[in-house]
């Protein structure tokens, strides 16, 4: 199978190059290529991302987040996961099934768009059509930081309500584990690359090509818009105890933007809480656009000894 090469691991500009080789790269034959992200979460396209990612844990330690044109849950990036992609006319996960028992893994698909390893899932994968192609890519956990994995997917705090599609947590392993023939995951990327081409060449990917996939990066994939925009309506509520006592709020949430927000509590305050609610309303949820909010309301009125950046912690549950 011939192949593309994209060398860059910025999950945005590879979920445009994802799209943009499924609806405009001209290749009447199916073709792969293998790819890596920086530190990231890529949530389906049909996800909620309040409800699936703790998003004060990505912002905390620098792991970006990016929806994808995809169905399916939301996975874990680093540079120690190597993702694959088909794109053609009748594609399937299982040459990369196949290549992976070549080197001696019992690797087997299941009914879940996942590929296990002895009853532990090493691959997530997802798949859509567009036209008369489509495009199937998925991941393959070689070295992955599993405790980063598992507080980015950990969401804080109760959801009362979610509308979309929520992930399936499975017991997950390293194919590290399985392949102890290869020093690194560069060694075994250059295996299955050569396992997946057999032969056949890489098809070329001009500047001009890349720069339409930085546009499309610039004007989708890594806007508000795209990344939280998509969410549906969802309940989140967070609880903590702050220097005016036991603090509890409700966020509704639809499309991103707050549409109800209710505090509760045995807090002390010489205001009422219920006003800086409702100045809530309306607004994207976005740490910086409730900050600029809580500076101008002097949150200590409403919560005696609490200032904007522990309500704010509060609330983005940081």
């Amino acid at each position: 199978m011939r192949f593309l090469t994209n060398p860059s691991t910025d999950p945005w500009y590879n979920m445009s190059f994802d799209e943009y080789c499924l609806e405009q790269y001209p290749s009447n034959d199916n073709l792969f290529y293998l790819w890596r992200n920086r530190p990231s979460v890529i949530i389906g396209l049909n996800q909620n991302a309040y409800s699936e990612v703790n998003l004060g844990f990505l912002e905390a330690n620098g792991i970006c987040l990016a929806r994808r044109v995809t169905g399916g849950g939301a996975v874990y990036h680093d540079l120690q996961n190597l993702n694959y992609t088909f794109v053609g006319r009748h594609v399937s996960p299982e040459p990369m099934v196949e290549a992976l028992r070549s080197l001696g893994v019992p690797a087997e698909l299941t009914g879940r768009n996942d590929i296990f390893v002895e009853g532990r899932k090493v691959s997530g994968y997802a798949r859509r059509l567009w036209r008369d192609r489509e495009i199937i890519h998925g991941t393959l956990m070689y070295d992955v930081d599993l405790d980063t994995l598992a507080r980015a997917l950990d969401v804080p705090g109760s959801k009362l309500s979610v509308k979309g599609v929520a992930s399936v947590r499975s017991r997950v392993a390293n194919l590290k584990d399985y392949l102890p023939q290869f020093a690194s995951l560069d060694a075994l990327q250059a295996a299955l690359q050569e396992i997946l081409a057999a032969g056949d060449g890489e098809l070329p990917f001009g500047d001009e090509r890349r720069a339409a996939v930085r546009r499309l990066s610039e004007e989708k994939f890594s806007t508000w818009e795209w990344i939280y925009g998509q969410s549906r309506e969802a309940d989140l509520v967070r609880r903590a105890h702050l220097a005016c006592g036991t603090v509890e709020v409700r966020l509704c949430l639809d499309r991103g933007v707050l549409t109800a927000v209710e505090f509760g509590g045995d807090f002390t305050g010489a205001l009422p809480a219920s006003t800086l609610a409702e100045r809530l309303v309306g607004l994207r949820f976005e740490r910086s656009v409730l900050q600029e909010t809580f500076e101008a309301a002097e949150v200590n009125q409403y919560f005696d000894g609490v200032d904007t950046e522990a309500l704010l912690d509060l609330i983005f549950a940081a």
